[in-house]
C-alpha cells in the first residue's frame, strides 16, 4: 500500500492483476490509481510563452498528463499579428489539453502559474471562447482558476507555485488540507480534552468497539504489513467505522501529515464522546 515495483509495460497492452485476496482499502486504491482523475483533487498549468505543462495534482504525486511545446514568434513591431497568431495558437493547445486531463467535478482548484503575464493571457483566452461556444463546464467552473506567479514553465516551478501563501484558501478543502487540519484538531484535543482524542492499536480499537470514533486517523503505512492478519484487521477498523457513519482519513507516509501520525503509532480517533480506557482494561 503505497509503496509499488516497476514493470515495463506496451502501450495499450491488456494485463491481468491478480493477488490471493483483495480487501476492500486495496481495490479502492486500486479503482483510484487506474484513474487520477478520481483522486486529483489539484489541476495545475505552469507555463512560459511557447511551453505549458499541464499536471493533475494527487495526495501521492503529481502527474504530467501534457507537455506542450510551440514555437512563438518574437514580438516585434513589424509581425504583431504573426506574434498575436502565435500566442492564440498556444493559448488554444493548452486549453483543448486542459479539457482533455481535467474532470472539473473532482477538482478543487486549478492554479495556472507563469512569469510575466501570459497566465493572465491564457486563462482570458479560455473562457472567452467557453462564452462563444457556450462551454458550461468552463463556465461552471470559473470561480475554480486561480492565476499565480513563478518563475518559469518548467515544472520545477511547481513546487514555488504549492507553496505559495496565496492558495492556502482553496486548497483548504483538499485532501492532504484535511488531513493536517484533522491531525491538528487531534492534538488540540488531546491537549484539552484526553478522552476524547486517543492514539495507539489497543485504545483505538476499544473506542471503535464503543462506536465512539467520529474521525478515524491511519496511516498507510499500517496496510504495508508484512502479516496478513494485521492488515486484515486494520482493514476492518476501517470498514467498521464506516458502517456506523465514522469519517476515515487515510494519511500518506510521503506527506508530513503522515509522518507525524507514523510518530503516534500511525492510528490515532477523534471521539463523538468521552470513554474510558480503564474499564476496557479491567
Amino acid at each position: 500500500m503505497g509503496s509499488y515495483h516497476t514493470l515495463d509495460l506496451k502501450l495499450h497492452s491488456n494485463f491481468t492483476l491478480t493477488k490471493q485476496e483483495w480487501d476492500s482499502i486495496a481495490l479502492e486504491r486500486l479503482d483510484e490509481a487506474c484513474d487520477p482523475n478520481k483522486r486529483a483533487e489539484i489541476g495545475a498549468v505552469v507555463l512560459q510563452e511557447g511551453l505549458a505543462n499541464v499536471c493533475l495534482i494527487t495526495e501521492y504525486m503529481t502527474i504530467l498528463r501534457q507537455r506542450i511545446e510551440i514555437q512563438i514568434p518574437r514580438k516585434r513591431k513589424d509581425n504583431a499579428s504573426d506574434y498575436q497568431k502565435g500566442i492564440n495558437k498556444f493559448c488554444e493547445t493548452v486549453m483543448q489539453a486542459i479539457l482533455r486531463s481535467f474532470d472539473f467535478t473532482n477538482l478543487k482548484v486549478v492554479l495556472v502559474a507563469s512569469p510575466g503575464f501570459i497566465s493572465e493571457t491564457l486563462i482570458k483566452y479560455i473562457f472567452d471562447e467557453a462564452v462563444k461556444t457556450d462551454n458550461k463546464t468552463l463556465l461552471q467552473s470559473r470561480s475554480k482558476f486561480l492565476r499565480l506567479h513563478c518563475s518559469s514553465g518548467h515544472m520545477h516551478s511547481l513546487d514555488e507555485v504549492l507553496k505559495s501563501p496565496n492558495i492556502s484558501t482553496k486548497l483548504a478543502d483538499t485532501k492532504f488540507v484535511q488531513e493536517t487540519t484533522a491531525l491538528d484538531r487531534f492534538y488540540k484535543i488531546l491537549h484539552n480534552d484526553e478522552e476524547k482524542a486517543w492514539y495507539g492499536i489497543k485504545e483505538v480499537s476499544w473506542a471503535i468497539e464503543c462506536k465512539a470514533v467520529e474521525t478515524l486517523l491511519i496511516s498507510d503505512m499500517l496496510f504495508r504489513s508484512n502479516n496478513i492478519n494485521e492488515r486484515q484487521y486494520y482493514v476492518k477498523l476501517v470498514e467498521t467505522v464506516k458502517q456506523y457513519g465514522g469519517k476515515v482519513l487515510i494519511f500518506s507516509s510521503l506527506h508530513e501529515s503522515g509522518i507525524q501520525l507514523n510518530q503516534l503509532t500511525g492510528i490515532a480517533a477523534i471521539l463523538t464522546f468521552p470513554i474510558n480506557m480503564v474499564k476496557n482494561n479491567e
